[in-house]
């Protein structure tokens, strides 16, 4: 049973060759794709688009009115008069409207502030679509990580069950020692159906967030993911949260327009002047000129309640920012002390725990060969590091996921 010790080392081994040369599915061609492709990044940016053309509007005046008439004597026709009564006439009248002076420029700097909310929006809405791509990338680059530790030591359980059944026809292992094989088998293959469903989802995922058909493009494994490493402090995390997280830019912008919007609640006591200016054709008896200014007086009452309403906007605004702010340092708190965590746990298995384990198993492999150690040993320090192994890539994939999740929030990409 030589051979048995070997094929279980080779089984136990966590895999560190190179990548074949096939194609590999490139984590930064799904993020393009998705930036070109993915509708509600598409969605997000036709909004900012659209609010990025309403300070051009809120800048300029109000729409001047033309308007044509006439007055006429005896009777109600047009020019009825004209040239013989001197209070008939025919013509045209123009009317502009012009606010009170620094009215459009804060009209204009409030619709480019939400523009600009606009704009954080769009990244926050880039960034959440990112994140969801990467963390089914991880996902998908996981499960075949999975899928092949699942597979590598089905076939030694197989070679085990083999060699066991062997030895229980010649009366030299007992016939539990089977069935404890058998169930090791079957709980493998009842993971693997797991990990191939979440192979299909992953996909399914990945190809939904491209804009794609969910079933009809088929996709490559993935490239292998970046090695669990935390090249940044906690401290570094929010010093660029606070400089590039979309949340807080947003709630920066809603701040300064709603200071903008309080401007301009108190200009609003201030009068706009409507001018109008008209020519009028008497006919024969000459021609009528007009030119009259209509000057608009606000009610105090209006414009004091909304100063205030303007007011308590803007705080609210400021405790929103502030909410938004402790909300970003926890969230990064939680998710730097998973990936730390995470990244710990997997060097601990991968440094102690699975060499530890794989030389208590070929210990065990060879007992068991010479007799003085019994299959269910040998079975439980066995299983004891294929469930290690499969822990450590569990926490590799926990250390992705928290990485994804700290780029969402903070805005930066932290692991190239």
């Amino acid at each position: 049973m030589r051979f048995l010790t070997t094929f279980f080392a080779v089984a136990l081994a966590v895999p560190v060759c190179a990548q074949p040369a096939e194609s590999r599915l490139v984590l930064a061609d799904l993020v393009s794709d998705a930036l070109l492709h993915n509708p509600d990044v598409l969605m997000a940016q036709r909004r900012y688009e659209a609010t990025r053309q309403k300070p051009v509007q809120e800048r300029v005046l109000p729409d001047p009115t033309v308007s044509f008439g006439w007055n006429s004597v005896k009777y109600p026709l047009p020019g009825a008069g004209v040239g013989s009564e001197p209070m008939a006439n025919i013509g045209v009248m123009v009317s502009q409207e012009f606010p009170y002076p620094g009215k459009l420029r804060l009209r204009a700097l409030i619709a480019a502030k939400e523009a600009d909310a606009e704009a954080q929006q769009y990244r926050a809405t880039a960034l959440s679509t990112v994140a969801r791509l990467k963390l089914a990338f991880y996902g998908l680059a996981h499960s075949y990580e999975i899928t092949d530790v699942l597979s590598r030591n089905r076939d030694a359980l197989r070679s085990l069950l083999r060699v066991t059944e062997e030895r229980y026809a010649v009366g030299r292992a007992a016939q539990p020692d089977v069935f404890r094989a058998q169930t090791q088998l079957t709980l493998i293959e009842a993971r693997l159906a797991q990990t191939d469903l979440e192979l299909r989802t992953r996909r399914a995922e990945i190809n939904s967030l491209l804009g794609r058909p969910v079933g009809g493009t088929p996709l490559a494994q993935p490239e292998a993911p970046h090695e669990a490493s935390l090249p940044f402090t906690r401290e570094e995390l929010l010093a660029k949260a606070g400089a590039a997280a979309p949340s807080l830019a947003r709630e920066q912008k809603m701040i300064e327009r709603g200071d903008s919007a309080v401007h301009l609640a108190r200009k609003e006591a201030s009068p706009d002047v409507t001018l109008n200016g008209g020519f009028y054709t008497m006919g024969t008896m000459g021609e009528l000129y007009m030119l009259r200014a209509d000057v608009r007086l606000p009610r105090r009452a209006r414009v004091h309640a909304e100063v205030a309403q303007r007011s308590e906007e803007l705080a609210a605004a400021r405790h929103s920012y502030e909410s938004a702010a402790r909300s970003l340092e926890y969230k990064i708190e939680e998710n730097y002390e998973a990936a730390k965590t995470a990244q710990h746990l997997a060097d601990l298995y991968q440094q102690t725990t699975l060499p530890q384990a794989r030389l208590t198993s070929e210990s065990s492999l060879l007992s068991y060969e010479s007799g003085s150690m019994d299959f269910l040993s040998v079975l439980t320090n066995y299983v004891a590091a294929f469930e290690y192994e499969l822990n450590y890539h569990e926490q590799l994939h926990e250390f992705h996921m928290a990485i994804v999740r700290l780029e969402e929030i903070t805005g930066v990409e932290l692991v190239q």
